[in-house]
């Protein structure tokens, strides 16, 4: 299913355009998204919405039967506002999903199911940050997160990751790639519309700033980072805690970083005090260890896996091999 989303650019015009007209009809774009959303699901699919407390693991749960939309009610505003976009995206826009699905061909029930998902929350992104606007907002912020945020009445991944998707034919935002790192450094999310790639397996660089903003949550961590091929880099980080609404079980707490090529710099707020043609300012990263060729990084964990090692009985750097 990723593999999908990559492979069209994260963006997906039939749903987007749809959906930013479904935005303009209901008056939707702002802080107030949530009531506007519920009287379009009572009005419009005859469904109701209420906050349920029985199950703290759940979302969201549609009951068919009886047209009843249940919402965790420990999820903060935006994040519940998010669920209830989904569940009227899944409404309003089932056809087009399922064609969609159909043209895809995965050729698996669980991934044409994990599809489905994916479509309704970009469906769902799409509504709530409607594309020309949004893109709009964006720039003239210079992308600076929390106001644009604000302005649309969603969180603060939600408007990093409808960042990533803004790929319009004739309209396009600055090619941004996003990701989302949990306690343990494995990528939860991902997407790039840049050259850098991300590892399909295992952790992360550890030299990735996106690691320190994990363990400082709501700070915001900039970096300026250069990839073995010499591309530069500059990202935004921030450590994010998920509220689990009891103290009986953990919030889940995890970072999502947002960057771009350094030739966008100029548009990107938080460039803004980086040495950026400083030579040496750049922190040498790479996608991960098994699949960087730097030598001499004090920071690797694991051997590369398309060279060969060697080790010297008499010799102990803090990296316990060398590079052939």
């Amino acid at each position: 299913m990723r593999d999908w989303f990559h492979e069209s650019g994260n963006y997906i015009h039939a749903l987007d355009v749809a959906a930013e007209d479904l935005c303009a009809r209901l008056g939707l774009g702002g802080p107030d998204n949530e009531a506007r959303l519920l009287r379009a699901l009572e009005e419009r699919h005859q469904c109701r919405v209420s906050p349920s407390e029985s199950d703290r693991t759940m979302l969201r749960r549609y009951d068919a039967a009886g047209r009843q939309l249940s919402i965790n009610a420990a999820l903060p505003l935006p994040s519940r506002a998010f669920q209830i976009a989904n569940q009227l995206m899944q409404f309003e826009l089932g056809g087009d999903m399922a064609t969609i699905m159909a043209e895809a061909q995965l050729g698996d029930p669980v991934a044409d199911q994990l599809l489905l998902l994916g479509l309704a929350n970009y469906a769902a992104g799409g509504l709530l940050m409607p594309y020309g606007l949004f893109r709009q907002s964006a720039r003239s912020l210079r992308h600076d997160i929390d106001p644009l945020a604000r302005q649309f009445g969603v969180s603060f991944e939600q408007a990093c990751h409808r960042l990533s998707t803004l790929q319009r034919p004739g309209q396009r935002g600055i090619p941004f790639f996003f990701c989302r790192v949990d306690m343990a450094g494995n990528i939860t999310k991902r997407h790039s519309a840049t050259r850098l790639q991300f590892a399909r397996f295992g952790g992360a660089c550890p030299l990735w700033g996106v690691h320190e903003a994990v363990a400082i949550p709501d700070r915001i961590i900039v970096q300026l980072a250069e990839m073995p091929d010499g591309m530069r880099y500059v990202s935004m980080a921030r450590g994010l805690v998920k509220p689990s609404g009891s103290y009986a079980r953990a919030p889940r707490r995890y970072a999502v970083v947002l960057g771009c090529e350094i030739e966008h710099a100029g548009n990107f707020i938080y460039a803004d005090g980086l040495r950026l043609t400083d030579e040496a300012a750049a922190t040498p990263i790479g996608m991960s260890c098994r699949l960087c060729p730097r030598e001499g990084c004090d920071q690797r964990a694991f051997p590369p896996l398309d060279r060969p090692i060697h080790i010297e009985r008499d010799h102990r750097g803090i990296v316990p091999y060398g590079i052939g």
